[in-house]
């Protein structure tokens, strides 16, 4: 019994395998209380959906939560190490930049280093290069070099901030293998059924072809677009995002590794989408995801095919989605986690945090039988708040270009968007002002690199840049700028530090 009387969860189930599944069974089984049993039904008959093998930050602490010691991790997964990611073609043809991880700079008396940035670059005397040469994951990144931070809040690698590029099938054998040992069950079969209860309309049980029953008190969809569980039993409606966000299929086919590892992602605008190229150590990850209404699926395969650097092992698979959300990601005794709750297309490579940011949200409001609907409305507004704040950073990405050499890039750039994007361009456009509201995943950093990077230059900046004398505000960035080279031309290669570290099983990489 909990404090207020009701009784504990003892049963939970989740349905559904994958990334999103073994997850939250690793999650549970590490961090629930004892007394709690934790049931896995999936089928190895229903694929899952492979396009989150790029992540961010924040993975790491998910890892470290449950324990996972880093350099195994990399080893049992093929992965690469990413300092962020690299858009090309998006503002116009020819174009790139780099959207790193960790910060650029370092502030000064209250005023943010951009500011910094943008007053010398007005002077103009000396040009200020680019932003990107005072982020240290941004200048390491196009070196192709890799080490971990420092914890000494004083050194300048204290800024240096990382993800990886892994096999998500790897990954989730991984946490199949942890979560098994901790024992969670696994139950292999196809859900045929759901009953719920006549009065409350909570889940009950699940049906499973041969007649077999799983019961459960807190049930986990985790069935991905089929949402078997809180959109199929439960009839939670979908909102579609397609009017902002149309791209709606994807091709997927792995490919040979070409010449070194790059520690960052790749993902160049096409004439109807984008592609994306993401470097494990064993193979290279591509796909292109585009828009079904502007391209037809067979010239999609061919232009990825087209443009794949090394041969393709493999046939590509085909994806079909709707960008958007369910309207409640907990109803009842029910929480999806995944893509059974909703789908924004990974081009920040969100996918995989959006499972994590749903389990660790689930852990910290964990229910009793009660289901306390306060606990519930909260985790709705929370996780549905995150998803709008992704799906207006990914949005910024089509809107902010220049490029008309396509219906597709006329419809995305002169489209309406969200008031809520509106109001961020707006305070940005005068004096270069970027706060990052509550809980929000994407830092002021990571809208200056795209906002700057797309093109969208501010009209001036914060007036208390001026404060510092031009001469000297000139001396402290070449200072900055000139620590941050010397600090990536010290590091070890990417491909080096992985030799040295966490190098893949040999089986892996063929």
């Amino acid at each position: 019994m909990t404090s207020d009387g009701a009784a504990r969860v003892t049963k939970v189930v989740i349905v559904g395998g994958g990334t999103a599944g073994w997850m939250t069974a690793a999650a549970l089984s590490r961090l629930v209380p004892s007394g709690v049993s934790v049931t896995l039904v999936e089928s190895e008959e229903i694929g899952t959906v492979g396009v989150g093998e790029a992540t961010i930050p924040p993975l790491l602490d998910f890892n470290r939560m449950l324990g996972i010691d880093e350099d195994a991790f990399v080893r049992a997964t093929g992965a690469t190490f990413k300092l962020g990611i690299e858009f090309r073609d998006w503002a116009r043809l020819g174009d790139a930049y780099l959207h790193p991880f960790g910060t650029h700079g370092r502030d000064i008396g209250g005023v943010s280093f951009h500011q910094l940035w943008l007053r010398q670059a007005a002077l103009g005397n000396p040009d200020p290069g680019p932003i990107g040469d005072y982020c240290l994951s941004a200048v390491a990144a196009r070196r192709g070099r890799f080490t971990r931070p420092s914890a000494n809040p004083e050194s300048v690698l204290s800024t240096l901030f990382y993800a990886f590029h892994f096999d998500a099938a790897l990954y989730a054998k991984l946490l199949r293998d942890m979560a098994e040992q901790d024992g969670v069950v696994r139950v292999e079969g196809r859900v045929v059924a759901v009953e719920r209860d006549a009065g409350t309309g909570f889940i009950e049980a699940v049906r499973l072809e041969g007649d077999r029953r799983i019961d459960g008190e807190l049930f986990i969809d985790c069935s991905g677009f089929r949402s078997l569980l809180l959109g199929d039993a439960l009839d939670v409606p979908f909102t579609s995002w397609k009017h902002w966000l149309p791209c709606d299929r994807a091709w997927a086919v792995p490919s040979q590794r070409q010449g070194g590892l790059t520690p960052y992602t790749r993902a160049t605008a096409d004439t109807a989408g984008w592609r994306w190229r993401i470097p494990l150590q064993h193979r290279v990850g591509n796909g292109y995801v585009y828009s079904s209404a502007h391209i037809d699926d067979d010239d999609a395969r061919r232009a990825l095919l087209a443009g794949l650097e090394g041969e393709a092992l493999g046939e590509p698979r085909q994806l079909r989605f709707e960008a958007g959300r369910r309207d409640r990601l907990w109803e009842r005794n029910c929480v999806a986690i995944g893509l059974s709750g909703g789908f924004l297309e990974p081009l920040e490579s969100t996918s995989i945090h959006l499972i994590q940011s749903g389990i660790t949200r689930l852990m910290s409001l964990f229910p009793d039988l009660g289901f306390g609907v306060t606990e519930i409305d909260e985790y709705n507004r929370v996780m549905l708040r995150e998803y709008e704040q992704v799906r207006d950073f990914i949005i910024l990405h089509y809107h902010a270009t220049e490029r008309s050499d396509s219906p597709f890039w006329d419809r995305c750039r002169t489209m309406a968007i969200p008031a809520s994007l509106s109001a961020k361009l707006a305070l940005w456009s005068g004096k270069a002002r970027v706060f990052r509201e509550q809980g929000e995943l994407f830092t002021p950093d990571g809208w200056i690199a795209v906002l700057l990077g797309q093109g969208i230059r501010p009209a001036s900046f914060d007036p208390l840049a001026s404060a510092l004398p031009a001469d000297e505000s000139a001396r402290f960035l070449a200072h900055v700028r000139d620590v941050i080279d010397k600090t990536a031309a010290a590091m070890p290669t990417h491909e080096a530090f992985i030799a040295q570290n966490c190098a893949a099983r040999t089986h892996q990489a063929a």
